[in-house]
């Protein structure tokens, strides 16, 4: 079995026991709520008023429900069974479909579902789906970033340029190197290892047993802005901007820095986030965060 494999099963059995973290993930603290709120205001100027739209790696459906709600009609492919069981739950919650007998199930669901939001379990890298057909493309919250293999970084950018519709925007959001990094540092994680990770961004068990760590996340690459840019262009998607999405606010993703935020006043709070969102466009901000957006064209 390749490196390749074992990483993807690894990623695989983390997400099916990951529970509904992801999903609460972007609705709970600055960061979280910070990289919902930026990508969804992208996602409103970027995408057209309503058509077919994939969600690659859509996990537990936030972004799914959110695009369904505005009129899309979405199909949600994400590796994790447990993830779209998730997605499923809250799908029926709220009813997108507008009847309340309408829910979709995980186990029949495929590419042909007739359903507002059309949940499919497979892979970023292979997603048999087909071409052309999609008139918005999306990729968010870093399954890119799952994808310790160079050459499974570009089929996956490959295969989402390929569905696309020409001219389509494909919208893609990774995990930032640097955003990480200097999180680690704050929090002083798994500091040993930081030099080395610098290096090459692959934040995994291989790493992390050399210096004496044990891995809480799952295998993840973390990217510099450039590289994404770089990925993204040899698939032929043209780049209209990058940018990060907590952006300065990144050291709110430690909880000793959380509390502090639990301490902003309204007027504070406010201010916070304007301060993020005229700054996120800076090159050097979209580098420092620790999630960085890019919007394109197949």
């Amino acid at each position: 079995m390749s490196d390749s494999t074992d990483a993807l099963e690894e990623t695989q059995a983390f997400y099916d026991e990951y529970g509904t973290d992801e999903w609460d993930r972007l609705a709970t603290g600055i960061d979280g709520e910070l990289e919902f709120g930026e990508t969804l205001d992208t996602l409103a100027s970027a995408l057209p008023s309503s058509g077919r739209v994939l969600d690659a790696g859509g996990g537990a459906g936030r972004y799914s429900q959110w695009l369904a709600a505005r009129g899309h009609d979405v199909t949600l492919l994400d590796l994790s069974r447990g993830q779209l069981s998730v997605a499923v739950d809250r799908l029926n919650d709220a009813d997108t479909d507008g009847d309340s007998d309408g829910g979709v199930d995980a186990d029949s669901a495929s590419a042909d579902t007739v359903s507002t939001v059309s949940p499919v379990q497979g892979s970023i890298t292979d997603l048999g789906l087909p071409a052309n057909a999609f008139d918005a493309v999306c990729c968010l919250g870093g399954p890119l970033s799952h994808l310790l293999d160079e050459a499974d970084r570009v089929q996956a950018v490959r295969e989402l340029r390929r569905v696309a519709k020409p001219n389509a925007p494909v919208v893609v959001s990774v995990m930032g190197l640097l955003g990480a990094v200097q999180l680690y540092l704050l929090t002083g994680h798994n500091v040993a290892a930081l030099p080395e990770l610098l290096e090459h961004g692959d934040y995994d068990s291989a790493l992390l047993d050399r210096h004496g760590y044990e891995n809480e996340f799952t295998a993840t690459h973390f990217f510099r802005r450039d590289e994404l840019e770089s990925l993204l262009a040899t698939a032929g998607i043209d780049i209209e901007t990058v940018r990060g999405l907590e952006g300065l606010a990144s050291p709110f993703h430690a909880d000793h820095i959380q509390q502090v935020g639990g301490e902003l006043t309204d007027d504070e709070r406010q201010a916070l986030e304007r301060v993020v969102t005229r700054t996120n466009d800076d090159p050097i901000v979209a580098d420092l965060s620790i999630h960085m957006l890019a919007v394109g064209r197949a």
